[in-house]
């Protein structure tokens, strides 16, 4: 972590019953295959599919993307942002499809990008980190620009309560080329620095395997040049796949030292086989089996 944390550190959670989230995302991908599918109901899906960009719509899509993914996928990332434009009503279909597809067998990563300061983040954590969370899921990603000590609140809970988080150290974005390929004064760039902190981070927690805390990594900007990704014993989300421009090649290439440990993410590219719960099925389990074979798992 970063000075501040190690000047105080703090105490490891007591262990809960529950397996560790990086076990069950692992025995996921054991049984279904790495590929993660995003639950993007944006506006043009929920029209392309002739459901409505209405809440009803919205709750179409999740009756349809559960069916699809359940016993076809591991792990579904839901991005926050589509549920919550359709207001109270979004929010309830977003609680729906966590807890149908959790139901159902299937880890929830929420992609929610949350990440404050103090109190805010305790509020972050107890809205979807543990058993008494209003909408439970088993992952969140973070980001950690207000300084990853700052995020202490958002780690504990996952801890204590055998959850994920993964937060953005590589987005797939251009943007954010500058800021974290930034460097810091002895020249290591932010992205790298992120890994070596989540490194220490996952030691502490979980000497013993691969830790709780991941890593946003988009593959499209090619593979890390002054650092190994292996060194981080936590696992990686790769979005990026399909319509940004990532293929499994690159997430291989990306990945190429810690294959076992990436979970690549595709949303628009295989929703675009929707409505029809057997084609979006078809289309997941196609890309999934690619994904198996590039990355040898």
């Amino acid at each position: 972590m970063t000075q501040a944390a190690t000047e105080h550190p703090r105490s490891v959670p007591v262990a809960p019953t529950v397996a560790p989230f990086a076990d069950r995302a692992l025995a996921a991908m054991a049984a279904y295959g790495p590929l993660v599918l995003g639950l993007d109901p944006s506006g043009d899906i929920l029209h392309q599919w002739g459901v409505g960009d209405t809440p009803d719509g919205l709750e179409r899509f999740v009756d349809i993307v559960v069916e699809a993914a359940v016993g076809t996928v591991g792990v579904v990332k839901p991005q926050a942002a589509f549920y919550e434009r359709h207001g109270w009503r979004g929010i309830r279909s977003l609680a729906r499809l966590v807890e149908d597809c959790r139901h159902g067998g299937v880890l929830v990563l929420l992609d929610a990008k949350r990440g404050d300061v103090g109190s805010t983040n305790e509020a972050y954590a107890e809205a979807y980190l543990g058993p008494g969370a209003a909408i439970a899921v088993d992952a969140i990603t973070i980001t950690p620009y207000l300084g990853l000590a700052a995020m202490a609140p958002i780690l504990d809970r996952a801890v204590a309560n055998a959850a994920g988080v993964f937060i953005v150290t590589r987005s797939s974005n251009p943007e954010g080329r500058p800021i974290q390929g930034a460097r810091h004064p002895d020249t290591t760039t932010v992205e790298h620095q992120l890994v070596v902190d989540i490194a220490a981070e996952n030691r502490r927690v979980a000497p013993a395997g691969v830790g709780p805390i991941g890593a946003v990594f988009g593959p499209t900007h090619g593979p890390p040049t002054e650092f190994d990704l292996s060194t981080m014993n936590g696992l990686f989300l790769a979005p990026g796949l399909g319509t940004q421009g990532a293929t499994p090649q690159d997430v291989a290439r990306c990945f190429a030292t810690c294959p076992g440990r990436v979970l690549p993410s595709a949303s628009r590219s295989l929703l675009a086989a929707g409505p029809d719960p057997a084609r979006l099925r078809g289309a997941t389990e196609l890309l999934g089996a690619e994904l198996r074979r590039v990355l040898g798992s």
